[in-house]
């Protein structure tokens, strides 16, 4: 009964994760959760009319996060929420695009397939596993006991609902996969491809070796070039935006709410005999550990309040690169290495050494006379990066400082200010404050400071604010207004993954297609904050017009006249030489003569790169023959072979099963890779989620 019930509470996560329509796409599978909660008026879309209403996104979101969780032990961080959530969406779209194509084909599962599946000699290893003896093998008797007692009939229900899923999968992926084959041409082909190596050599003559001043390229040439190649200048409806972009981050009343929670840490750790580590399983984000440090790893914050005396307490709190942390220092061990602490004010090289040493000697006299070190470096120090600290470069070991620096702090006494040092950056007055030759013990409670849900609403309330104001006053005015910066998005497409400077979001990019010029956008959620748009360019897909590409059509031209002119260089050359390929400069200077290294039809070649024309045509010379002029994809080349493997017979009738094993399987997958999206391209589908999750 344990075995039973192990496998009655795997089932529910098991339903969203295991009911794949092919291994290669991981689509949640529980059909029936869409059927039994049934179209809701509150819906966040819709696939080919089919309602997804938000308790049923919702349902599916959590039981995706549980899974998650189960899986990897860890919560789904928040900034992550909207790339999991598209996930989950696009899981539920493909799944009910597959249950309509299964209906669509009239595919069904009978209760007999999925009695004889579970009762069969090789039952699914979902429930297996879960009567498995303790010497590994699987308890048939068990088993049967389980599946056949009353008490599991629900569970049992459960399982078959998966299995019925699975089933279906399999009948999908066979009707769609049966017209897929491997011809014995096409293994050959790969064969070749993988195994024959050749060795060529060449003689290219590069575009980039033709001046662009010897080639003319007047407007009317330019004119008819754009007319004959409509083609080239085709483009899709793209559309730009301006926005304003309200970033999420922690308000101050987050950070102190953080710094406040660790102080009171501190107060109960003082009036406490628990350990550090007790207190950090209770309030560490971060899992407790024992860390052994140099000093220069430990925050400066830390260094700062920190002495020897201050061992085995607790220090703190302090903030470090956008977290607070206490912090204890419970021992110290030797350590290999010296590190030492320096100050140093450098007199910046102006190319007169002469008067370079000068204003070195008066600064170190002025000190050496009783000016404070850290006054000085901040009047005088050209290190702008710490002479507002005094010169203070922190610690440091060996080989993170030039040579002659390095030397004169671990070889100078503590406290004592050196007279000034050359090094290729200027002169440097140096003053060593420390040394030490340990390592630190350190345990540590550390808390990221984050955005509270007050503070997301605050700034999601400022967005909605400006949006509203926007619509009736103006985008640009409002923006001004606001002091907001209006940023303006590159051109983009409907296909786009990535909205230029904005990042992933698809529901803006639907508004964007479906709404005109100058339309103002609600709200939309980005990954770090909120984005108010609005469409400032609307470009309609079709020919360019030619004053918007004339430049790009001049540029195509003067490279078709370039090619004619490379390719004749090349014919020349081959005409006066032959296979004399070391002589081609003779006819043109800047001609190129090499020799490749081994390579495939495949593959890069050798001082050419991925030059596939080349290596097909090279493919089809006798050893010693020479090529016509060979189109590359920076110029024209001649090619000689010096080398070719016979292709091995034995040796493909050898690999031939495998390769076609592995051929087949490889057309499968991008069979169905561009099945599924040919699904999604036509399908009807509406995205509305972005109305309930841009908080």
């Amino acid at each position: 009964m344990a075995m039973m019930a192990k496998m009655r509470s795997l089932a529910p996560a098991f339903i969203i994760s295991v009911g794949v329509l092919f291994v290669l796409f991981m689509v949640i599978s529980d059909s029936n959760v869409l059927e039994a909660l049934g179209a809701r008026s509150n819906n966040v879309g819709s696939v080919n009319g089919k309602n997804i209403s938000y308790q049923e996104f919702s349902n599916f979101l959590d039981r995706a996060i549980e899974n998650q969780k189960a899986q990897t032990g860890q919560e789904i961080p928040e900034e992550n929420m909207d790339q999991f959530r598209d996930q989950v969406w696009d899981a539920i779209v493909t799944q009910t695009l597959t249950e309509q194509q299964i209906e669509k084909f009239g595919i069904k599962v009978t209760d007999e397939e999925i009695r004889d599946n579970i009762l069969g000699p090789n039952p699914p290893e979902f429930l297996k596993k879960n009567f498995i003896d303790s010497t590994g093998k699987f308890n048939r008797e068990m088993y049967e006991s389980a599946l056949f007692d009353a008490r599991n009939k629900k569970a049992l229900v459960e399982a078959e609902e998966v299995i019925r899923q699975q089933l279906l999968s399999q009948k999908l992926q066979s009707y769609l996969l049966a017209t897929v084959s491997v011809s014995d041409g096409e293994l050959k082909t790969k064969f070749i491809d993988q195994n024959v190596k050749m060795q060529a050599e060449f003689v290219s003559v590069d575009l980039n070796s033709l001046p662009d001043k010897d080639f003319k390229t007047p407007d009317d040439e330019v004119k008819k070039y754009y007319e004959e190649h409509p083609d080239k200048f085709t483009v899709k409806a793209e559309r730009k935006l301006k926005f304003v972009f309200f970033k999420i981050q922690p308000s101050r009343s987050d950070s102190d709410g953080i710094l406040k929670n660790l102080q009171n840490v501190m107060l109960k750790a003082k009036g406490d005999t628990a350990s550090f580590k007790y207190f950090a399983d209770i309030y560490s984000e971060v899992p407790y550990s024992k860390d052994t440090m140099n000093i220069s790893e430990l925050p400066n914050e830390l260094l700062t309040d920190f002495d020897e005396s201050k061992i085995g307490t607790m220090i703190g709190p302090f903030s470090v690169n956008n977290t607070y942390g206490i912090y204890q220092i419970s021992g110290t061990v030797p350590a290999k290495e010296l590190m030492v602490k320096a100050s140093h004010i450098l007199i910046k090289s102006t190319g007169d050494d002469a008067k370079d040493m000068a204003e070195a000697t008066r600064v170190y006299n002025e000190v050496i006379n009783g000016m404070d070190f850290g006054a000085a470096a901040a009047k005088y120090s050209s290190d702008l990066g710490n002479a507002k600290d005094g010169g203070e470069l922190g610690w440091f070991g060996k080989g993170r400082m030039v040579k002659e620096f390095e030397e004169a702090c671990f070889n100078g006494s503590i406290g004592f200010v050196q007279k000034p040092l050359k090094t290729s950056f200027g002169y440097h007055i140096i003053k060593v404050t420390g040394k030490t030759s340990q390592k630190y013990i350190v345990e540590k409670i550390i808390n990221s400071i984050k955005p509270s849900a007050s503070t997301r609403d605050d700034i999601y309330n400022q967005a909605n604010d400006f949006a509203y104001i926007a619509e009736k006053n103006g985008f640009e005015k409002e923006a001004e207004v606001g002091n907001l910066k209006i940023q303006e998005t590159p051109a983009f497409n409907e296909e786009s993954q990535y909205l230029p400077t904005i990042g992933v979001n698809k529901a803006l990019l639907k508004f964007s297609f479906e709404n005109g010029l100058n339309t103002l956008s609600p709200v939309f959620k980005g990954s770090n904050g909120y984005v108010v748009a609005k469409i400032s360019e609307v470009i309609n897909d079709g020919v360019r017009k030619f004053e918007d590409v004339q430049k790009q059509a001049q540029s195509l031209l003067l490279a078709e006249k370039k090619y004619v002119k490379a390719k004749s260089i090349i014919e020349e050359i081959k005409k006066k030489n032959g296979a004399n390929f070391a002589a081609a400069s003779s006819v043109f200077s800047k001609a190129r003569f090499d020799t490749t290294g081994p390579f495939t039809t495949s593959g890069s070649i050798p001082k050419l790169g991925l030059e596939y024309n080349f290596a097909a045509k090279v493919y089809e010379l006798s050893v010693g023959g020479v090529s016509a002029p060979i189109k590359g994809s920076r110029g024209y080349l001649l090619a000689k072979l010096l080398t070719k493997d016979a292709f091995d017979q034995y040796a493909f009738n050898t690999q031939k099963s495998s390769l076609r094993e592995r051929t087949l399987q490889e057309k499968k997958n991008s069979f169905v890779s561009q099945w599924l999206a040919k699904m999604k391209k036509d399908a009807d589908i509406v995205d509305k989620r972005h109305v309930f999750y841009n908080r």
